[in-house]
């Protein structure tokens, strides 16, 4: 750090005149380029603006490209998800200025631990496919690259605050102080977001603060970003059943174990800070590197009442003639998250090579405790039942190399080696079982482009392997999950023109150990994820926009595909001769995986200032499991809202903008996520679906505000 500062302080005399080469290195390393034989959506900062109406971030990507959200509370607001091209977070690559996101465990992502983050974010890129290689997880669906690290050179404060259904709140002050004294900037914000929830006593408490400051020379910068989360979320993440769902499709079985009321505090209680410290050099016009370290602190707990618990569940002994108790139990989890990326960039004449890569280190401490009981000698005070730490380690490397051929055809070869180190000293049901893993992966990805003009040509092919999650291993050591394997084929041909944008791509993935769902149990009697053999996904995903003239423009995207597992075998419990039966599939769907996705949205400018937009959604059918059993699935639904925003622009570039936006305006009664099970029973299969509903017809009023401040420092 110390000679970082050195050189730094060396340059200061130099003028400050070119600061293009400052845009975020860290990202660049990970972005796919605009010529790079891949599968890509860009957003800018003024189209995430647009967008964010305070809702977390899976559902500003909405109408993205083969992007299917759903929300626990039903309004978008505190736990959400989101699948691209089928492909639930555990398998979409996540990252945060180049840093990865992922939990390190679960491979999932919790974006309810980064309140408002588009607020901060310059830039965001949507890989669809195995993409370029990053940092972090593997992508087999997909990828989401988060940048915050723009420089943002002038002067600006902003106040953004809306108010919508179901107590709705979100208040958010901006501030960006340009670039001071020709080196230094600093951004900072601070969020807080509140919601009720669709679903009952859904209720949603996010508080978030961002603090990026940098110094800057003509060749060199050094950015330190601090940024916390804060969420208190009321859990809805038992679903909705069927027979509810045609009664009261706002119930909410979380907290009922607790006689009369519910139990108020049935939360997930969680904080989370990121520490990211980067310092990007030039040296000169062809070369420039960057380096970055960075510590990820979490911790929070899942709090739950818990009704006639058995004591011996919790290693207790009976106490006396007491074997159960009503009781409240925390599950805890303390996570530390820290590493390096680093990447080395040449860009001269009609080549670009690439070396980069990251380790990382993970270290959780799971642990649960009983807060009360109402057996209170039966339990000792603050007692830990399990205590299961797990620590993993991953390094990467990639090198990728761009080379144009001739004017108008490119080359891209990308190569990526990681290695993975996993210890689990127990689960929570299954103490005894120690777990100690090491994977070594190689995924290569390489393509061609074919450009001229305005239109491009591209074929791709990229294969990855990933490493199971923390549920997968819970299982015999005879019998411990493989990695899933991915071998992904694109090509595409997009033009790009002032004012018609079209674009094509087709794909086929072709899948070797997926894990899924198949309903077998367990040593510990949970249902879980297994490989399957051979899997697929085949589609083509057609994009396009077109400005018909000064008041309508058009931009939409549709895809139609094809996703089937082979030789599937389904396992359902099978209470009246104990054990599990099963029935074999040759063919059958993957679940979560509708073969229609489409969004479409009409922009209409009918006076100076005035802008209205319609946006339309519709996604096909989707199966709760692998079986293409109609009477477990999602039916197709068709959404529409509408938002008309009118901006009143002041002097040196102040400006209020209002707004008004209606979601789901015909309130349509849908659910974009659920799960299933079945049992026979009695000489019957019986089929059990569960299933997260979203709001009907709500609406969200705004107003953001941007005074004027001052121009540019010197």
């Amino acid at each position: 750090m110390l000679c970082i500062l050195k050189n730094l302080s060396a340059q200061k005399k130099k003028n400050f005149n070119d600061t293009s080469f400052l845009q975020p290195v860290e990202v660049s390393s990970v972005k796919a380029q605009e010529k790079n034989p891949f599968a890509k959506t860009n957003i800018s900062k003024e189209e995430i603006k647009k967008l964010n109406i305070g809702q977390d971030l899976p559902f500003i990507l909405n109408n993205t490209p083969s992007v299917v959200v759903n929300s626990d509370a039903g309004t978008g607001i505190g736990y959400t998800g989101i699948r691209i091209r089928g492909t639930d977070a555990t398998r979409i690559n996540v990252t945060l200025n180049g840093i990865p996101y992922n939990d390190a465990e679960s491979l999932g992502t919790y974006f309810v631990d980064i309140p408002d983050i588009a607020s901060s974010a310059g830039s965001i890129q949507v890989q669809r496919g195995v993409g370029t290689s990053a940092n972090g997880a593997g992508s087999f669906g997909g990828s989401i690259n988060v940048s915050t690290n723009e420089l943002n050179k002038e002067k600006h404060l902003e106040l953004n605050s809306t108010a919508g259904s179901y107590e709705s709140f979100k208040n958010t002050l901006l501030f960006n102080s340009g670039i001071m004294r020709k080196h230094f900037t600093v951004d900072a914000r601070m969020s807080n977001i509140r919601s009720q929830g669709y679903i009952e006593r859904a209720s949603a408490r996010l508080q978030s603060y961002y603090l990026s400051t940098a110094f800057l020379t003509d060749k060199s910068s050094l950015r330190l970003n601090i940024f916390t989360g804060k969420e208190r979320t009321y859990q809805a993440y038992f679903g909705v059943n069927q027979t509810a769902l045609d009664t009261n499709r706002r119930y909410n079985s979380a907290g009922t174990d607790k006689p009369g009321t519910p139990y108020k505090n049935e939360v997930d209680d969680y904080r989370q800070t990121h520490y990211q410290l980067f310092y990007n050099h030039q040296f000169n016009k062809y070369l420039k590197s960057n380096i970055a370290i960075f510590f990820t602190k979490g911790k929070g707990y899942y709090e739950q009442y818990k009704a006639d618990a058995n004591l011996s569940d919790y290693n207790l002994p009976d106490y006396g003639t007491i074997k159960k108790t009503d009781l409240i139990r925390r599950l805890w989890l303390d996570n530390n998250f820290y590493g390096t990326i680093y990447s080395l960039q040449f860009d001269k004449n009609k080549t670009q090579l690439i070396l980069g890569g990251g380790y990382n280190r993970y270290e959780g401490d799971h642990y649960g405790e009983i807060i009360w009981a109402q057996e209170q000698n039966a339990v000792p005070k603050n007692y830990r039942w399990y205590n299961n730490p797990a620590h993993k380690y991953d390094f990467s490397t990639y090198a990728k190399w761009t080379q144009n051929i001739t004017k108008n055809f490119q080359t891209f070869a990308d190569l990526q080696l990681r290695n993975i180190n996993y210890t689990i000293n127990g689960f929570k049901d299954n103490p005894d079982l120690q777990i100690k893993k090491n994977y070594f992966f190689f995924n290569p990805k390489a393509g061609v482009t074919f450009s001229k003009n305005n239109y491009k040509i591209y074929a791709s092919y990229g294969r990855a392997v990933k490493e199971p999650n923390r549920d997968d291993f819970e299982a015999a050591v005879t019998a411990l999950p493989k990695p899933e394997k991915l071998n992904d084929f694109e090509t595409g041909v997009e033009t790009n023109n002032t004012n018609l944008k079209l674009g094509a791509n087709f794909y086929y993935m072709y899948y070797t150990d997926q894990l899924v769902l198949t309903g077998k149990i367990n040593d510990v009697g949970a249902y879980t994820r297994t490989n399957i053999p051979k899997s697929y996904r085949a589609g083509v995903e057609l994009f396009g926009s077109v400005v018909l003239n000064k008041v309508f423009s058009v931009n939409g995207n549709l895809t139609l595909s094809k996703n089937k597992v082979k030789n599937f075998t389904e396992y359902f419990d099978d209470y009246d001769n104990g054990g599990q039966g099963s029935k074999f599939y040759k063919t059958a769907d993957i679940s979560f995986s509708p073969n229609i996705i489409s969004s479409l949205s009409l922009n209409i400018i009918p006076a100076k200032n005035l802008l209205l937009t319609l946006t339309g959604k519709y996604v096909g059918d989707q199966y709760l499991d692998n079986t293409s059993n109609k009477n477990r699935r999602l039916k197709n639904y068709y959404t529409q809202d509408v938002k008309v925003t009118y901006i009143i622009k002041g002097k040196n570039n102040s400006e209020v903008s209002f707004f008004a936006q209606g979601i789901n305006i015909f309130s349509k009664k849908y659910e974009p996520n659920g799960y299933t099970f079945s049992y026979v029973y009695g000489n019957k299969l019986t089929t059990e679906n569960f299933y997260y509903p979203m709001a009907p017809a709500n609406f969200v009023i705004g107003i953001n505000i941007t005074p004027n401040i001052g121009k540019r420092n010197n």
